[in-house]
């Protein structure tokens, strides 16, 4: 990788926190209701698959809003998008503790999906702006401290908060953390400069993606990172079914696993930034795909020769723990070259990420799901992403 620009050595912490939360809108918008599906069923009188679908139409906004407006922080700047996005899912958030029915809450959570993804795209392109090569990486690295940790959170708040209140208080959580974070995102200067800012209306926009498709030196890295993080995707939402309906755990201990599996990125996200600077982020990089490539096999092994929960958590352990190296050493390579559409790379790297997440498992769901099938799948997408990983050029910067 090019050699990070001059500037402090040490981050600013408040600057840690802001792009850290923002980078977070995605778990704390599935996770923080998931205790109250049932009863938001029961209240709107609609079927389970529609209250699930409240959580895949938030997803599919997170995802395609990504997309559509990082190039648009290429254009006007990073703090506006920001402030009106984190604005607008305040807002949206709110609604949906007032929504009348299941259709108005789903168009409702596909529009918080999209403002939130603007957070999500905008923090990373932040860093870009400010940051490069191994500190990048490291940077990266510190906001999974915030942002790793909202998976371990947001259940257990969620759960907390429903002994005071009801499936429509979550959501008036949800809108209150929305305005904490349009707060903190007060603070943050804008990072890119006037001049620096890309012009041209759509047709400027189609030659920008374009530019970042055509890009090996971007590619590589988003397969091998969108391929490999799958694998959490897949035990997210499979694991529930097989822990608790294949292993007998129950709602208490599947909740214990699921935070201690969350730490495990934090963990690996800190070794991380620890060892960035020595190492590079390739060579981090290619080590969380072992990592999640070993777990992978352990965790197929496991499933066919024993009927011990042990020999499923383990593995699964290091499989979920594995994207502390693989996200921020993923995410840095991939954008290391595109700081003049940081933006749209960033917004095309979500979309690559979120997608691989929201198709594979539900595909995979068809025909049952088991503790087979989730293994072979975690498996399956480790491998592809080992491959993807070995085509990664050895010139590649680091």
């Amino acid at each position: 990788m090019s050699p990070p620009p001059e500037g402090p050595a040490r981050v600013p912490v408040r600057r840690i926190l802001t792009l850290g939360g923002l980078t977070a809108f995605g778990p704390l918008s599935l996770d923080l209701y998931l205790p109250a599906l049932p009863q938001l069923t029961g209240a709107l009188d609609t079927t389970e698959s529609l209250g699930q679908a409240s959580m895949s139409v938030c997803m599919i906004g997170l995802a395609v809003g990504q997309l559509l407006f990082g190039p648009l922080t290429d254009r006007l700047g990073r703090r506006v998008p920001l402030l009106v996005g984190v604005g607008v899912y305040a807002v949206t958030a709110g609604l949906c503790a007032l929504a009348p029915s299941i259709e108005v809450l789903l168009v409702l959570r596909l529009l918080g999906g999209l403002a939130g993804a603007v957070g999500i795209v905008t923090a990373r392109a932040i860093v870009r702006d400010l940051y490069s090569g191994a500190e990048a990486a490291r940077v990266f690295s510190l906001l999974m401290l915030v942002s790793g940790a909202a998976p371990v959170i947001a259940p257990v708040l969620g759960s907390q908060l429903m002994r005071v209140t009801d499936w429509r208080g979550l959501f008036v959580a949800l809108a209150a953390i929305g305005l904490v974070l349009f707060g903190a995102a007060l603070t943050q200067p804008e990072t890119l400069a006037p001049d620096a800012r890309r012009g041209g209306g759509l047709a400027a926009t189609r030659r920008a993606l374009g530019g970042v498709l055509a890009d090996r030196s971007f590619l590589g890295p988003v397969l091998v990172l969108s391929l490999t993080t799958t694998g959490m995707f897949v035990y997210i939402a499979m694991g529930s079914y097989v822990l608790q309906g294949g292993y007998g755990l129950g709602a208490q201990a599947y909740g214990i696993v699921f935070a201690v599996n969350a730490l495990g990125i934090v963990a690996a996200g800190r070794v991380n930034s620890v060892l960035v600077p020595r190492f590079g982020a390739l060579r981090l990089l290619r080590a969380g795909v072992v990592v999640a490539l070993a777990g992978g096999v352990a965790l197929v092994a496991g499933v066919l020769l024993g009927d011990s929960v042990w020999a499923a958590l383990g593995p699964l352990f290091f499989v979920v723990s594995a994207v502390g190296l693989l996200l921020p050493n993923g995410t840095a390579l991939a954008l290391d070259s595109q700081g003049a559409v940081a933006g749209s790379a960033s917004g095309l790297l979500g979309l690559a990420q979120f997608s691989f997440g929201a198709i594979i498992p539900p595909l995979v769901s068809i025909g049952g799901v088991t503790a087979l099938s989730m293994a072979v799948t975690i498996l399956a997408t480790g491998v592809a992403g080992a491959l993807a990983a070995v085509l990664l050029r050895p010139g590649h910067p680091a």
